[in-house]
């Protein structure tokens, strides 16, 4: 069986930093093949033990938000354990165990609010940043970029094809010209 620190010195000592959000195929069948029976479990409500603790809330933080996303790339089950993470993030959150956790890795308990398609989550991880993590400009900086999306279209554009909606004009004009990194430039010029 799969334990907190099991999850936690994969991503943060075997893939680190740089291969957070670089993803790829590699690293998405690496996730996969570590983690996938893990998350199932999670996914049916295992690993409940995990969130008695800082670490092990990150753990199960990292599960069930990042894991997903490598293991089920450009599908709907990318998406199916967001509710879990945002319920664990904010349980841990609210007790302050974020400060418990390296700076290295505290953003993660940030993450679920980030990827939630609900703005007052998207606000709030806005004020968390500034508040918990005031020294992390890039992930702030991504923070407002997902915020900005939610404020236009209430949801992400980029996960229509994988959760089968329909893209209205608005967001189709948004992927033709850039998307996401559009967003990242304008705010990063904005910055400048």
């Amino acid at each position: 069986m799969v334990k907190p620190e099991d999850v936690l010195s994969f991503w943060a000592d075997e893939v680190g930093p740089k291969g957070w959000f670089e993803g790829g195929e590699a690293l998405d069948r690496q996730v996969r093949d570590r983690f996938g029976e893990a998350w199932e479990a999670a996914s049916h409500g295992a690993y409940g033990l995990w969130l008695t603790s800082p670490r092990g809330s990150l753990a199960y933080v990292v599960l069930t938000d990042q894991f997903p996303r490598n293991i089920f790339r450009d599908d709907p089950c990318a998406f199916s354990t967001d509710k879990s993470a945002r319920a664990a993030s904010k349980a841990a959150i609210g007790r302050d165990w974020d400060a418990s956790v390296p700076d290295a890795l505290r953003h993660f308990f940030f993450m679920p609010l980030m990827h939630s398609e609900n703005l007052v989550d998207q606000e709030r991880c806005i004020r968390l940043l500034l508040t918990r993590l005031p020294g992390d400009a890039g992930t702030l900086l991504h923070a407002r970029c997902h915020r900005e999306i939610i404020r236009r279209f209430g949801r992400f554009p980029f996960r229509n094809a994988a959760l089968g909606r329909e893209s209205s004009a608005a967001e189709q004009a948004f992927m033709t010209d850039g998307g996401y990194g559009a967003i990242v430039r304008g705010f990063q010029s904005a910055s400048d």
